[in-house]
């Protein structure tokens, strides 16, 4: 049995040249290789193969029973590698059965989640996508276990293994039932203080607007602490109370549902978005799916500033 992790694979072309050419002379001049070299290669294929190979006739190098077994499997796996090396397959979307794992936070889970979702549908009926939970916290060690492809991540700390496209801007804007809350916007500091609040935070604790009213001399009331932007509506329905949160994912549970989006009475600054991948696993279509959701619902992050 040959040791096959010993065998020069090179010795395979030289194989097939003298298949072709019948010829050690013409062999060599097709590889580019002295006669000799040929020759010493032929005197490795013979012992590799326990077997002459190719016999010296009046009529040229002949073929042996074994050589003419070897030829198709050869030649099949010759024309397999270099099509390794050779071609790289274009990802089309219409046909492609690809899945994706996308990991972002719930807010942009609900503001570009359904946009990349009806996009797929529109041109890639056959792609999947499954939306991980994921922030900056946790999305090096979603990459670093296969978990996810791509991540959206406000204002991420990215590490030297990771690719980033920043793809915009967003801000906060509250979210409330005006008519259970018995006042009229815009909404004045003094209204935003004497609301009780909802908090969605990582922590359950405390968030940025904490720390600016500590800044400004002022606090708030916590009514109620969530962790998921998708739970506010049934909190805020019918009921007094306000919460603070990204604009996208302001804009988007506002449209499904009888709530009111306003501006912040504070000044609360704006973040950067971003994709972020990994260099061996990119994949430009999916990556511009995901900026184009994000740039469809821009305009919408302006209007919210505008109101």
């Amino acid at each position: 049995m040959v040791d096959i992790s010993r065998l020069d694979f090179n010795l395979t072309t030289t194989f097939l040249a003298l298949w072709e050419e019948r010829s050690v002379s013409r062999a060599a001049k097709r590889l580019s290789l002295s006669q000799s070299a040929v020759s010493a290669s032929l005197a490795r294929l013979r012992e590799a193969a326990d077997d002459p190979l190719f016999v010296r006739t009046h009529g040229g190098m002949q073929p042996t029973l074994r050589a003419i077994a070897m030829a198709e499997p050869l030649q099949n796996g010759v024309a397999l590698i270099q099509n390794a090396f050779s071609t790289v397959t274009a990802f089309d979307p219409a046909t492609s059965r690809q899945h994706f794992s996308l990991g972002m936070s719930d807010d942009f889970q609900i503001a570009i989640g359904p946009l990349i979702a009806r996009r797929l549908a529109a041109e890639a009926p056959c792609v999947s996508v499954t939306f991980r939970q994921a922030n900056r916290h946790r999305v090096e060690a979603l990459f670093e276990a296969g978990e996810i492809d791509f991540a959206v991540v406000a204002q991420p700390n990215v590490r030297s293994g990771l690719q980033q496209q920043e793809i915009g801007q967003s801000g906060y804007a509250c979210l409330l039932d005006p008519v259970a809350c018995g006042l009229t916007l815009p909404l004045t500091l003094e209204d935003y203080l004497s609301l009780p609040h909802l908090l969605v935070s990582f922590s359950g604790r405390e968030g940025i607007v904490d720390h600016v009213l500590k800044d400004l001399g002022h606090s708030r009331r916590v009514q109620s602490a969530l962790t998921h932007f998708s739970a506010l509506p049934p909190f805020l329905i019918g009921t007094r109370a306000v919460a603070t949160l990204p604009i996208h994912a302001a804009r988007s549970l506002a449209a499904v549902s009888s709530l009111t989006v306003c501006e912040t009475p504070i000044d609360l600054g704006e973040y950067s978005v971003s994709i972020l991948w990994q260099r061996t696993a990119d994949n430009p279509w999916m990556r511009q799916i995901i900026s184009d959701a994000f740039l469809k619902m821009a305009p919408s992050l302006k209007r919210a500033h505008q109101d």
